[in-house]
C-alpha cells in the first residue's frame, strides 16, 4: 500500500550547515499533520514539554474572537522519514525554490508551537471558516533525539516575555488599556513621568510611574459595561488622577523640574505601584459613598504622611525594610487612605486593620 505524499511550496534556507524549508499550510491540515510526543513518555525521553492545557481556550478564543486580525507565529517541526526538496529552474539554474515533498509515513514532529497547534484545532471546531487559513511552517530534517532537545532549548533560550507596561500598552483590544492610554496623554499630572514600556522604574531614571502601575491602579475605578463610551470612562480616570495630583507636592515638584524624581522615589512611598493601586482601591469606594464631593475629599490627601520612614507604613507594605507587594498590604495602605478621606472601612478590611494593631503590641 503505497501512502500519499506530503507536498508544499516551500523556500530552502540553510543554518549551521543544515537545510530547512519554509511552508505555508493551510490550517485544516495542521492537527492531522503533526504529532506531539505522548504524555506517557518521561521528560528526559521528550523534545518537548507538556502541553498546558489551561493555555488552549484562551489561545483559541484569541483566533476566533479575531478572524480578521490575529496574528500567529511560524511553528517550528521535525521531519523523521524521507524527505525530497526539488528545485524551480530559474535563469538555467536550481533555485532555493521548489517543491518539498514528505513521505506519507515519516513524522512530524512540533519543536516549537505545540499550544498554537492545540489552539488552532480546537479554533477550527469553533469556527470551521478558518480551515483555509494559513500559517507558516519552519521544517529541519530529523537528526534523532538529542538534536530536537538541542532545538527546544535554543528556540526557548532568548524567548522573553514582554514587560507588562508595553504589553498594555500595545493592547488595542483591551478597552482598558485604551482609557489609560488616553488618560497618560491628556492628562498634566502624568506629563512627562511615566515609563511607557517597562514595568520598573531605573535608578537614575526621570520617572515615576510604570504605565502597567496606572493601568493596575486605575482599572479598579472603571465599570466599563460593554456598550458604555470610552469616553465617560477617560473622563473619571482622569478627573481622578489629576485631583490626586493636585493634592501630591512632590509629584507636582519632580514635573516642573523643582525635585529630583530619584529622590522622590527613594524617600517616599507614593510613587510605587502598591499605592497607586491603594489610591485606586480607596477612590474606587470614595466615589461610590461621596458621588458628589468625592474631589474635594481628596484634598485630605495632604494631611498623609508619605515618607517611607513613617512608622504607618512598616507592617503594612513595608517589611524588614522592602515594600511588599500583595493584596493584603495593597487592602492596609488603603486603610491609611480611606482614613484620611473619611471612607467607611469594609469588613475584611477591619479585620486586617486588627491583626495589624494586634500585631504592633
Amino acid at each position: 500500500m503505497t501512502l500519499n505524499v506530503h507536498k508544499f511550496a516551500a523556500i530552502k534556507g540553510q543554518q549551521s550547515g543544515d537545510d530547512y524549508y519554509t511552508v505555508v499550510c493551510e490550517m485544516a491540515i495542521i492537527p492531522r499533520l503533526f504529532l506531539f510526543n505522548e504524555a506517557t513518555i518521561p521528560t528526559e525521553l521528550r523534545a518537548q514539554r507538556h502541553i498546558n492545557k489551561s493555555r488552549i481556550p484562551e489561545m483559541a478564543r484569541y483566533i476566533v474572537d479575531n478572524p480578521k486580525n490575529y496574528i500567529f507565529s511560524a511553528l517550528t517541526a521535525s521531519i523523521d522519514g524521507n524527505v525530497t526538496f526539488k528545485p524551480l529552474k530559474l535563469n538555467g539554474k536550481d533555485s532555493e525554490i521548489g517543491e518539498l515533498e514528505i513521505a506519507g509515513d515519516a513524522k512530524l514532529m512540533i519543536n516549537d508551537g505545540q499550544h498554537r497547534r492545540a489552539a488552532i484545532e480546537k479554533a477550527l471546531t469553533e469556527n470551521p471558516d478558518l480551515a483555509k487559513d494559513t500559517v507558516a511552517v519552519v521544517f529541519f530534517k530529523d537528526k534523532g533525539l538529542k538534536k530536537s532537545q538541542q532545538m527546544f532549548s535554543d528556540l526557548n533560550r532568548h524567548a522573553i516575555r514582554p514587560a507588562t507596561s508595553i504589553a498594555k500598552l500595545y493592547d488595542h483590544r483591551d478597552p482598558i488599556a485604551e482609557v489609560i492610554r488616553r488618560v497618560v496623554y491628556e492628562t498634566e499630572v502624568f506629563k512627562g513621568v511615566v515609563e511607557m514600556e517597562r514595568s520598573t522604574i531605573a535608578e537614575r531614571s526621570s520617572k515615576l510611574f510604570p504605565f502597567s502601575g496606572i493601568y493596575s491602579a486605575s482599572k479598579t475605578l472603571i465599570d466599563l459595561e460593554k456598550n458604555k463610551k470610552i469616553d465617560q470612562a477617560v473622563n473619571l480616570v482622569s478627573s481622578f488622577w489629576e485631583t490626586v495630583g493636585e493634592n501630591m507636592d512632590q509629584w507636582r515638584g519632580v514635573r516642573i523640574g523643582n525635585l529630583s524624581p530619584a529622590e522622590v522615589r527613594r524617600d517616599y512611598i507614593h510613587t510605587h505601584v502598591i499605592i497607586l493601586q491603594a489610591l485606586g482601591h480607596a477612590g474606587k469606594d470614595l466615589i461610590a459613598q461621596f458621588p458628589s464631593n468625592w474631589k474635594s475629599k481628596l484634598k485630605n490627601l495632604k494631611k498623609i504622611n508619605w515618607l517611607k520612614n513613617n512608622s504607618e507604613w512598616h507592617q503594612r507594605v513595608i517589611i524588614n525594610g522592602r515594600v511588599v507587594k500583595n493584596n493584603n498590604s495593597i487592602i492596609l495602605a488603603s486603610n491609611i487612605i480611606k482614613k484620611a478621606l473619611g471612607v467607611k472601612l469594609n469588613t475584611k478590611e477591619k479585620a486586617l486593620e486588627s491583626q495589624v494593631k494586634k500585631s504592633g503590641k
